[in-house]
């Protein structure tokens, strides 16, 4: 959705994890629950309330693996059956580069010289924060499976420029675990989904 809808409602449990919020951030948060509901709808799960872990993410079904993701102008929340996928992250940004200097905290040395080349190969494209939002995403994905926090640097990024697609692996285990996913930039929005690498 490109705009908070006003009519969205919440379950009593949702509504205890915004009670203290100021009202934007309410309204943020039940448009991303709809976009939840409707999302299940299409899977052909009910209605149910989507709670919030320790780590503000998404409680879905058992049977369920989703992730929401919100920025200015935009909500969205994509789910699939359990038996489907191991798990899926999805992020939105602002098509814009990263504030000054934070790129240099959330990519390592190699990461900074492929942002390099591809700035050369097209500087229209916010490379830094389609890593960013790359990064994002995978660790959205993962925490599903693990339930652990990672820092950026813990997740290696590379991007096809071409074909709109990006590896992630995560390097905390031996072997690393990979990720595959894809990225778009579209009426000023970079969105990015990422689920396991399977085989």
């Amino acid at each position: 959705m490109f705009r908070d809808a006003p009519e969205a409602l919440l379950s009593a449990e949702e509504e205890n994890l915004v009670v203290n919020a100021v009202a934007g951030r309410r309204r943020e948060f039940a448009t991303g629950r709809a976009c939840a509901r409707r999302a299940l709808r299409t899977i052909g799960v009910p209605p149910v309330s989507i709670g919030s872990g320790r780590h503000g993410n998404p409680l879905w079904p058992d049977w369920v693996v989703g992730s929401i993701t919100h920025c200015e102008g935009y909500r969205a929340a994509a789910v699939a059956r359990a038996g489907s996928i191991p798990s899926i992250g999805i992020d939105a940004e602002p098509a814009a580069p990263l504030p000054y200097g934070l790129v240099e905290s959330i990519a390592n040395p190699v990461e900074l010289r492929r942002l390099a080349a591809l700035t050369d190969l097209d500087p229209n494209v916010p490379w830094d924060r389609l890593v960013f939002s790359v990064k994002e995403s995978t660790y959205k994905a993962w925490f599903t499976l693990d339930q652990s926090s990672l820092s950026p640097k813990e997740i290696q990024a590379v991007v096809d420029p071409r074909r709109g697609t990006f590896l992630a692996s995560v390097h905390r285990e031996n072997p690393a675990i990979v990720f595959c996913g894809r990225w778009r930039i579209e009426t000023g929005l970079l969105i990015t989904a990422a689920s396991p690498l399977s085989g």
